[in-house]
């Protein structure tokens, strides 16, 4: 990204983050990265929506921001929601993928007047299966021992589509090159704080704002089924696939992606 990373001192920790306009009254939308990325994975986004602000915090450890306290998902969406404070940004159209849709939620917990809307990608509302957890577990003993270098390729087979395994080596290098960019505590605080989410499903029916729910069609890490789920679970939601994508659908196919969310942000705004 060419835009400089901002730094905020909120409730006396460094949250890093990118704002399109600072100084706009335009209505705000919040990008929350990835596991493990940062504000980078937005690129092709971050100037993609006319007329809107756009800011993307990098999530505990990310990109310079410090770590959270507890490394919990609560801390996660306190860390955002707290940037928003900062920034007297009182309601906002919140935009999360994987571990960004898991803040979104918390967010929405703590904060329940902070959502204009929602865009809910490439996520999933329950907590983590044991099959999962065990998953998890593993991969705390790969990053000890091999880093985040070791992350990514633990993470490689599932992280794009058929797509993009196929005919996107740039993809696949953007997310190499992103993941072991970010710090070793960054991405076990991470891990470590989606182990421990809770279930998110109970919240779904308590959802009353317009709510964009995004897959990629190839997406195996949190397959169409669980967008289905969201979307059955929020009343009014609409559900998009974005074709040859697969986890990462803003990075794999971000035409369709951002045609998908600027569509949204019309309806929601006129």
């Amino acid at each position: 990204m060419h835009a400089p990373l901002l730094t905020a001192i909120v409730h006396g920790r460094s949250v890093r983050y990118l704002d399109s306009d600072g100084t706009s009254d335009a209505p705000t939308l919040v990008l929350i990265h990835a596991f493990p990325l940062g504000v980078q994975m937005w690129e092709p986004q971050h100037s993609a929506f006319n007329g809107w602000r756009v800011v993307v915090p990098a999530l505990p450890g990310f990109d310079g921001s410090d770590g959270a306290d507890s490394g919990s998902m609560e801390d996660f969406a306190r860390h955002v929601n707290g940037l928003l404070d900062h920034l007297r940004v009182e309601r906002a159209v919140i935009c999360g993928l994987s571990l960004g849709g898991y803040t979104t939620f918390r967010m929405i917990r703590q904060r329940p007047d902070r959502a204009s809307a929602l865009i809910l990608a490439d996520t999933r509302c329950g907590a983590d299966t044991e099959d999962a957890r065990a998953a998890r577990f593993r991969m705390l003993g790969i990053l000890a021992e091999k880093g985040p270098a070791g992350v990514f390729e633990e993470m490689r087979p599932k992280l794009v589509g058929a797509t993009t395994h196929a005919s996107r080596p740039d993809v696949l290098e953007k997310l190499r090159s992103q993941m072991e960019s970010q710090s070793s505590a960054a991405v076990e605080g991470a891990i470590r704080a989606m182990l421990g989410r809770p279930d998110s499903t109970s919240l779904l029916s308590s959802i009353k704002v317009p709510t964009l729910v995004v897959v990629g069609e190839q997406d195996a890490l949190t397959p169409a089924a669980e967008s289905e789920r969201i979307q059955a679970g929020i009343e009014g939601a609409r559900l998009v696939r974005i074709p040859r994508a697969g986890h990462m659908s803003n990075m794999e196919n971000p035409e369709a992606f951002n045609a998908a969310v600027s569509a949204f942000l019309a309806r929601i705004r006129h």
